[in-house]
Protein backbone atom coordinates (compact mmCIF):
# COMPACT_ATOMS: atom_id res chain seq x y z
CA UNK A 1 0.00 0.00 0.00
CA UNK A 2 1.36 3.10 -1.30
CA UNK A 3 2.07 5.82 1.76
CA UNK A 4 -0.01 9.04 1.59
CA UNK A 5 0.96 12.37 2.84
CA UNK A 6 -1.01 15.69 2.20
CA UNK A 7 1.02 18.60 2.03
CA UNK A 8 -0.30 22.08 3.27
CA UNK A 9 2.04 24.61 2.23
CA UNK A 10 1.43 28.08 0.45
CA UNK A 11 5.12 28.75 -1.12
CA UNK A 12 5.02 26.86 -4.27
CA UNK A 13 8.84 26.42 -4.67
CA UNK A 14 8.47 24.56 -1.02
CA UNK A 15 5.50 22.19 -2.28
CA UNK A 16 7.22 21.34 -5.39
CA UNK A 17 10.62 20.79 -3.51
CA UNK A 18 8.86 18.36 -0.88
CA UNK A 19 6.61 16.88 -3.47
CA UNK A 20 9.57 15.91 -5.55
CA UNK A 21 11.56 14.85 -2.69
CA UNK A 22 8.64 12.38 -1.23
CA UNK A 23 7.25 11.36 -4.53
CA UNK A 24 11.26 9.78 -5.42
CA UNK A 25 10.66 7.92 -2.08
CA UNK A 26 7.56 6.35 -2.65
CA UNK A 27 5.16 8.31 -0.98
CA UNK A 28 1.95 9.76 -2.63
CA UNK A 29 1.57 13.58 -2.25
CA UNK A 30 -1.27 15.79 -2.16
CA UNK A 31 -0.97 19.43 -1.97
CA UNK A 32 -3.19 22.61 -0.46
CA UNK A 33 -2.34 25.57 -0.33
CA UNK A 34 -5.22 27.20 1.83
CA UNK A 35 -5.70 26.67 5.80
CA UNK A 36 -9.46 27.88 5.59
CA UNK A 37 -10.69 24.68 4.34
CA UNK A 38 -7.73 22.35 4.66
CA UNK A 39 -8.76 20.50 7.84
CA UNK A 40 -12.12 19.37 5.48
CA UNK A 41 -9.27 18.70 2.84
CA UNK A 42 -7.87 16.00 5.11
CA UNK A 43 -11.46 14.52 6.11
CA UNK A 44 -11.73 14.21 2.42
CA UNK A 45 -8.13 12.37 1.39
CA UNK A 46 -7.65 10.84 5.25
CA UNK A 47 -3.29 11.10 4.93
CA UNK A 48 -1.17 8.55 6.17
CA UNK A 49 0.87 11.84 7.36
CA UNK A 50 0.03 15.63 7.37
CA UNK A 51 3.14 18.70 6.61
CA UNK A 52 1.67 21.52 7.81
CA UNK A 53 2.80 25.00 7.43
CA UNK A 54 2.05 27.76 9.99
CA UNK A 55 1.18 30.55 8.42
CA UNK A 56 -1.67 29.83 5.55
CA UNK A 57 -3.68 32.32 3.71
CA UNK A 58 -6.60 31.68 5.88
CA UNK A 59 -6.27 30.31 9.47
CA UNK A 60 -3.01 29.17 10.76
CA UNK A 61 -1.51 25.89 11.00
CA UNK A 62 -1.83 26.24 15.28
CA UNK A 63 -5.93 26.37 14.51
CA UNK A 64 -6.01 23.47 12.12
CA UNK A 65 -3.90 21.56 14.41
CA UNK A 66 -5.75 22.00 17.23
CA UNK A 67 -9.01 21.23 15.25
CA UNK A 68 -7.48 18.06 13.98
CA UNK A 69 -6.74 17.07 17.43
CA UNK A 70 -10.38 17.47 18.67
CA UNK A 71 -11.71 14.78 15.60
CA UNK A 72 -10.91 11.34 17.27
CA UNK A 73 -10.10 9.75 13.95
CA UNK A 74 -7.19 12.24 13.49
CA UNK A 75 -5.86 12.75 17.21
CA UNK A 76 -3.01 10.18 16.88
CA UNK A 77 -2.31 11.52 13.08
CA UNK A 78 1.53 12.28 12.61
CA UNK A 79 2.13 16.52 11.47
CA UNK A 80 4.82 17.40 10.73
CA UNK A 81 4.79 21.68 11.16
CA UNK A 82 6.80 23.68 9.05
CA UNK A 83 7.76 27.18 9.87
CA UNK A 84 9.85 30.35 8.63
CA UNK A 85 9.70 31.46 12.28
CA UNK A 86 11.55 29.48 14.79
CA UNK A 87 11.05 31.41 17.89
CA UNK A 88 10.65 28.68 21.30
CA UNK A 89 7.50 30.44 21.44
CA UNK A 90 6.21 29.20 18.10
CA UNK A 91 7.62 25.71 19.14
CA UNK A 92 5.64 25.68 22.45
CA UNK A 93 2.48 27.02 20.86
CA UNK A 94 3.19 24.03 18.23
CA UNK A 95 3.81 21.44 21.08
CA UNK A 96 0.24 22.69 23.02
CA UNK A 97 -1.68 21.96 19.72
CA UNK A 98 -0.27 18.38 19.42
CA UNK A 99 2.15 18.44 17.03
CA UNK A 100 4.07 15.50 16.32
CA UNK A 101 7.39 17.64 15.06
CA UNK A 102 8.42 20.66 14.33
CA UNK A 103 10.72 22.10 11.93
CA UNK A 104 11.80 25.35 10.96
CA UNK A 105 12.41 26.80 7.25
CA UNK A 106 14.75 26.62 5.69
CA UNK A 107 15.44 22.92 6.15
CA UNK A 108 17.48 20.19 4.67
CA UNK A 109 16.02 17.96 2.23
CA UNK A 110 17.38 15.06 4.11
CA UNK A 111 15.85 16.60 7.22
CA UNK A 112 12.37 16.24 5.76
CA UNK A 113 13.03 12.94 4.73
CA UNK A 114 14.29 11.60 7.96
CA UNK A 115 11.39 13.05 9.77
CA UNK A 116 8.90 11.95 7.73
CA UNK A 117 10.08 8.44 7.41
CA UNK A 118 10.29 8.78 11.38
CA UNK A 119 6.48 9.90 12.01
CA UNK A 120 5.28 7.25 10.17
CA UNK A 121 7.51 4.08 11.42
CA UNK A 122 6.08 5.28 14.96
CA UNK A 123 2.64 5.63 13.82
CA UNK A 124 2.64 2.12 12.04
CA UNK A 125 4.16 0.60 15.36
CA UNK A 126 0.68 2.02 17.17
Amino acid sequence: MTRHVLLIEDEANITEAIRFLLTRDGWRVDTHADGSDAVEVVRRIAPDLVILDVMLPGRSGFDILRELREINAFRDLPVLMLTARGQSRDRDMAERAGVSRFMTKPFSNAEVLEAVRDLYARAAQR
